[in-house]
């Protein structure tokens, strides 16, 4: 099987379950977004989660999927930047345990944490306090990271820093990887569309999207902005929630339906978990209706847990539901 390596924010899940969403409210959080906070914010947040029932996980976008394809024995990667504190160790302590390889550069900053708040329809919101995870620099990759694999993942989250995933790409092109692009939150695409569409036009192999992001970054509705996002990469997959997904390859389209579910309770990690799913697939060389099939699997299963943690002997049943897909 290939192999992938993902490179992103490290950071650690602060997650919460809301009775409403009066705390969104209070912070100034648009609903299902990500909102980058500073040191006054972080520290308010923090002061109010003291008095919550917090759970911790790690989390981050490309630590997400790189987790979950280590439970699927995947053998990923993953280049980030943590703290030298509890947080980060954390971070760092359950890479290895997951079977995630780290390559983790170690600051006297404050690790990342993203706080999560949980709406009572499972949708979440993040406030991210990025700390050392924003720290990393595109003078702190050399080429040998990237050799042995074949994909590098690169979290959207990252365009803060346009020169560090610029190098990123340039020093996996030069070791002969493909590369993915998840474009993160529809905030975040808006904010910075000029440089998102260079990349995906420019460098860009797989590009993964949800409705409101792909609306953000063509400007159409899903069908439409998945064949814009398809003339200008290899894979496109463009995501509809609870309608499913499209992925497309050149003239190639499907539709997947997502993945039947009794409840929801936290979206938190459905989009990391499905192209997870997706990257699986492409990585094994299945067509594209199972790769699709594989994403839905997967971010049905983390939906119905807190957090990106799935309980015991979920991952045996995914295992058994691919090889079903697949016809194993």
């Amino acid at each position: 099987m290939k192999r992938i390596i993902g490179i992103g924010n490290a950071l650690v899940d602060a997650l919460v379950t809301l009775q409403d969403d009066s705390l969104l409210e209070e912070f100034g959080l648009p609903k299902g977004s990500m909102t980058l906070i500073g040191d006054e914010e972080q520290h308010r947040i923090q002061q109010r989660f003291a008095a919550l029932d917090v759970h911790k996980a790690t989390g981050g976008s490309a630590g997400n999927t790189m987790l979950a394809l280590a439970n699927l024995g995947a053998r990923p990667g993953f280049i980030g930047t943590i703290g030298a504190d509890e947080t980060g160790e954390f971070f760092a302590c359950n890479c290895t345990a997951k079977g995630i390889s780290p390559l983790l550069s170690r600051l006297a900053e404050q690790s990342g944490i993203a706080y999560t708040f949980i709406s009572p329809d499972g949708e979440r919101t993040f406030a991210t306090y990025l700390g050392a995870a924003a720290m990393m620099r595109g003078e702190d990759l050399c080429a040998e990271m990237f050799a042995g694999y074949d994909y590098l993942y690169v979290e959207g989250y990252l365009v803060q820093n346009h020169e560090l995933i610029l190098r990123a790409i340039e020093l996996a092109k030069q070791e002969g990887l493909k590369i993915c692009l998840d474009l993160a939150s529809y905030n975040i695409v808006a904010a910075d569309h000029d440089f998102f569409t260079q990349l995906v036009s420019q460098y860009i192999d797989v590009v993964f999207a949800n409705e409101e992001e792909a609306k953000a970054f063509a400007g159409t509705e899903p069908e439409v902005a998945l064949e814009h996002l398809s003339s200008l990469c290899e894979v496109a997959i463009v995501k509809i929630g609870a309608q499913g997904s499209y992925v497309a390859r050149g003239s190639e389209k499907v539709l997947a339906e997502a993945w039947p579910v009794a409840k929801v309770l936290d979206t938190t990690a459905a989009g990391d978990f499905y192209a997870a799913g997706v990257m699986y697939g492409l990585m094994r060389d299945y067509n594209l209706q199972q790769c699709a099939q594989i994403g839905a699997l997967l971010a049905g299963y983390v939906i119905q847990a807190i957090g990106s943690e799935l309980p015991d002997g979920a991952w045996d049943e995914i295992k058994l539901n691919i090889d079903r897909i697949v016809g194993a």
